[in-house]
């Protein structure tokens, strides 16, 4: 599975901003998708995660309430809605992939538990 993180990019305090995660892959509904974000020097955080059939998701605490996430199956595409952003919101923001189970969505929350992973967008926010 090949993925497309896309959307980045400069935007104020109290902005929004759309990241889009997209795939060739076949079986998009197949996989469990996550979001991180990660800055230089530190390790990569866990924003939140979907199922493959987009009716589960989980969301950290830190971006609760103003982060969503949703996916669009026919597209192939998995979206970061980011709302009420902060300054403290700036980093690259990746998208990973993993075989969807059974499993509740918040055991999905750390880097070894996906296997794909797209390439980092960046996200800057100024004040």
């Amino acid at each position: 599975v090949q993925l497309q993180a896309s959307g980045g990019g400069l935007v104020q305090t109290g902005g929004s901003l759309r990241l889009s995660c997209a795939t060739s892959g076949r079986t998009f509904d197949s996989y469990t998708v996550g979001w991180f974000r990660q800055v230089p020097g530190k390790e990569r955080e866990f924003i939140g995660v979907i199922s493959g059939s987009g009716k589960s998701t989980y969301v950290a605490g830190s971006v609760m309430g103003r982060f969503t996430i949703s996916r669009d199956n026919a597209k192939k595409t998995v979206y970061l809605q980011m709302n009420t952003l902060k300054r403290e919101d700036t980093a690259a923001y990746y998208c990973a992939a993993r075989a969807r189970d059974n499993s509740p969505m918040y055991k999905y929350q750390n880097v070894s538990d996906y296997v794909y992973w797209g390439q980092g967008t960046q996200v800057t926010v100024s004040s």
